[in-house]
């Protein structure tokens, strides 16, 4: 993690010790406890790490070349902290923190409620940040801003993107056609090995609190009806098996058949990845050591996870309305517009969407393997979420079911990718206008003739059907 490697330069720049907070929030948007499970038990793994050395260059001063920085003010006076306050970022875990001689402390609360206190309580003289483009976890970055004294420098550091989101494009970029060739000119730049997280020299005057776990979940309030799911084990060591068994099985076949949700060809990364246990850096690194054999697929893996992934970040940075009509393109909010009134063929309730009781097997289908798995394929997304504004009153209350459903169920939800997916969709978002149609009106077109005539339908519907999940 950029933002970890950040704060430890500067820590051992200046001779400190070092801090990990993460701020463990009580709700975060339709978060449930499947994903705070997710979360939180990643959170506990213990993993062995080797100590390295201090990379040459490490000890330049703050900002100079290497990994861009967002500056709030002025670097600081004291010790280091680097909080993380979105329930989406982990870096190291508790044992790998205590080998590497990091005080970890998990704080229950908000970071505006409990980042102050532990800045003023531990002395710690300058704070680093990641960084999130969506408006909630911006908020809270602004709050802790306001309430730190003025002698305590704020940084904060894109470790979420390989190509920091401010410098890949000043603006709200159209499509991936317009941003493509900006992230390929900076990826020799940015893309680059991690130098290793080293032991720190400079240990913490006392030792971190001990972590009660029964206390994180009992702050927690979330629904708890959306259970944890088997299938992904939560931590980084079971994302990198699952990063292994994608390079060894699966990226062979993913520029040919990632479009089919009946073969195996997905990296499956998604939950790992939107968590922070995995890096997609890591990722992309492990997968082009394989161009030579499969560069296809390698390619198309670039494409997704790259260039679409920091598509959405960017569209979510520059656009307050990521999640609204408001925020689609004015071609898209006219037509959507004009066809708001259509009359719909079927007019399906939250309640009907969510338990998959729709007239239509595949999209019912789409949706349980959802519920059911915390995942559903991405090629039935798209047709997923143009269903929704087929049969819902109007292009808002599809957008607003859709987002719902998305974040409540899926281990990547309340993600910008998940944002974008839905925008893409139902309101055209980085797409162009297609032949005019009742109620999409100019906004691409899916039906399950469609479907039919690229994968075996029939074969999908079996696997997930409302009287039992596989």
């Amino acid at each position: 993690n950029w933002a970890f490697l950040y704060a430890q330069r500067l820590a051992l720049k200046q001779e400190l010790p070092l801090h990990v907070c993460f701020c463990l929030v009580p709700r975060f948007l339709e978060a449930t406890i499947r994903h705070y499970g997710f979360m939180l038990r990643g959170l506990q793994e213990v993993a062995q790490v080797q100590p390295g050395h201090v990379p040459a260059g490490w000890d330049r001063a703050p900002g100079e070349g290497g990994r861009q920085i967002h500056p709030f003010s002025r670097w600081w006076l004291g010790g280091v902290c680097r909080a993380v306050n979105c329930p989406t970022a982990i870096s190291l875990s508790l044992q790998e923190c205590a080998e590497l001689n990091i005080s970890f402390h998990l704080l229950l609360g908000y970071a505006k409620d409990v980042l102050p206190t532990f800045v003023a309580e531990h002395g710690v003289g300058g704070l680093v940040t990641d960084f999130s483009p969506l408006r909630l976890p911006r908020q809270w970055v602004e709050d802790v801003k306001e309430q730190l004294p003025d002698d305590v420098p704020f940084a904060q550091v894109d470790a979420h993107n390989i190509v920091p989101c401010w410098v890949t494009s000043p603006k709200q970029e159209y499509s991936a056609r317009t941003i493509r060739g900006k992230i390929h000119a900076q990826l020799p730049e940015f893309l680059t090995e991690f130098p290793p997280v080293v032991h720190h020299p400079y240990p913490p005057s006392c030792p971190a609190e001990p972590i009660a776990w029964e206390a994180c979940y009992s702050s927690l309030q979330v629904d708890h009806t959306v259970k944890e799911v088997e299938w992904a084990t939560p931590g980084t060591a079971a994302g990198m098996a699952v990063l292994k068994s994608f390079i060894a099985e699966r990226l062979k076949s993913f520029s040919t058949h990632r479009n089919d949700p009946n073969k195996a060809a997905l990296s499956n990364l998604s939950p790992w990845l939107h968590f922070g246990q995995v890096s997609t850096q890591r990722a992309i690194l492990e997968v082009q050591k394989h161009r030579r054999n499969y560069k296809d697929s390698v390619d198309a893996f670039v494409e997704e996870a790259v260039v679409r992934r920091e598509l959405a970040e960017n569209f979510c940075y520059y656009n307050e309305n990521y999640d609204s009509v408001q925020g689609a393109y004015d071609w898209a909010q006219t037509t959507l517009k004009l066809h708001a009134k259509d009359k719909r063929p079927y007019l399906y309730s939250l309640q009907e969407l969510e338990q998959g009781a729709t007239h239509d097997p595949l999209w019912n289908a789409a949706q349980l393997q959802m519920v059911w798995e915390g995942k559903m394929h991405g090629f039935l997304r798209m047709y997923w979420a143009k269903k929704i504004l087929e049969w819902t009153r109007s292009p808002e209350e599809a957008l607003q079911f859709a987002i719902y459903l998305n974040d409540r169920y899926e281990l990547d939800g309340r993600d910008p990718n998940g944002y974008v997916g839905c925008l893409w969709s139902i309101c055209g978002i980085h797409d162009q206008g297609w032949a005019e149609r009742p109620i999409f009106g100019k906004i691409r077109y899916m039906n399950y003739a469609g479907c039919k005539r690229k994968f075996d339908v029939d074969q999908f519907e079996r696997r997930y059907t409302p009287t039992y999940p596989q």
